[in-house]
Parts: C-alpha cells; sequence; structure tokens
C-alpha cells in the first residue's frame, strides 16, 4: 500500500507539472507580462459573467488574481499556479504563486481563476507579506460578519477578504480552498 501510495504521489506530481502552462520567455519583464495577461484577461471574464464585480474590484484597498491548474488522480490531487496582487491605492504589483494539495476520490484535470478582493489595507498587506494557508469552503453571497454586506457571486474566506472562482463554465457558487498556499514569487518580485 506505501509503494502504490507513493507511485500514486510521483505520478501526480510529474502529470501536474505537464499540464502547466509553460512561459518560455527570456526575461524577467517578459514572465511579469505573462502574468499580467492572466490577470486582464480574468478580470475581463469576471466582468463579462458578473458586471458587478468591476465595482468591488475598483473601490477594493487592493485585489490579487491567480491562473490556476489542479489535477486529481484516484485519492490525490494537486495543483500550482500564478498570479499577481494589485495595491489600488499605489498601483504596486506583487507577484505570486499558489500550491494546493487535495484528499479525496477523484480524477481529472482543471482549470480555474481566483479573484481575491481585499476590503482593507491590512488585508492586502498580509496575504502579501504572509501568503494565506488555509483550508475552508463557503457558499457564493455569504455576507461578511461585521456590517452584513455581501459581495455579490464572491464568498467570504476571511475577515475583509471576498473571493470569486471562475470556472470553463462561469462563476462558481460554491468553492473550496482546502489545501491552498499563497506566497510571494521571488523570481518575478527581483
Amino acid at each position: 500500500l506505501m509503494k502504490l501510495s507513493l507511485k500514486i504521489i510521483s505520478c501526480l506530481i510529474v502529470f501536474t507539472f505537464c499540464i502547466l502552462p509553460v512561459t518560455n520567455a527570456a526575461s524577467l519583464e517578459e514572465k511579469r507580462q505573462h502574468v499580467r495577461n492572466i490577470t486582464n484577461e480574468t478580470l475581463n471574464k469576471l466582468y463579462k459573467v458578473n458586471p458587478s464585480a468591476r465595482h468591488y474590484v475598483e473601490s477594493a484597498e487592493g485585489y490579487a488574481v491567480f491562473g490556476s491548474w489542479g489535477v486529481k488522480l484516484i485519492f490525490l490531487g494537486g495543483g500550482s499556479g500564478k498570479g499577481m496582487a494589485i495595491n489600488n491605492k499605489n498601483d504596486n504589483e506583487t507577484f505570486m504563486n499558489m500550491a494546493e494539495m487535495d484528499v479525496g476520490l477523484g480524477l481529472g484535470a482543471k482549470k480555474y481563476k481566483l479573484i481575491f478582493i481585499f476590503e482593507t489595507q491590512k488585508a492586502l498587506h498580509n496575504f502579501v507579506k504572509t501568503g494565506l494557508e488555509r483550508g475552508a469552503q463557503a457558499t457564493a453571497a455569504a455576507t461578511d460578519s461585521v456590517t452584513g454586506d455581501s459581495v455579490q457571486g464572491a464568498v467570504s474566506i476571511l475577515p475583509g477578504v471576498w473571493l470569486y472562482q471562475l470556472t470553463e463554465t462561469g462563476l462558481a457558487a460554491e468553492l473550496s480552498v482546502k489545501g491552498t498556499k499563497y506566497f510571494k514569487d521571488k523570481e518575478l518580485n527581483q
């Protein structure tokens, strides 16, 4: 059983890296521009699916956008992605990575986009400085616990932090961020 588990994990890791989009950028600036392009494409898709989201993104203290890719083989799954956090007050960009691990029955590959909205500078600062490592599940149009406000189509994952998830078919009504870690990209933030 242990040997089988190790083989499955090895296959999962190899398969995950094989399906990731490869950026053949020759320079750091080209790699950064690739992430910016993913961000812009994702926001445009979000605004098309949910026009009211534009107001929330533009009036927030900041936001982060990630393009994510995942794979699930039998009992284990994993994924990774790239993205960036943007401070709306000073347009500062922080390039970031994400990695996830999922345990449970399943088989297949998926692509999805994540858009975080930060209502406070503190929430944005914490995300950029220390990243996020969280396991959570929520349903769209949840309200925040302070004012009772809601961000239409988004889920509240932490105080002052809302999340949209776009799939190939549109906006996800329910999402899971189990075993996901977000952290700074050392290479692109040089």
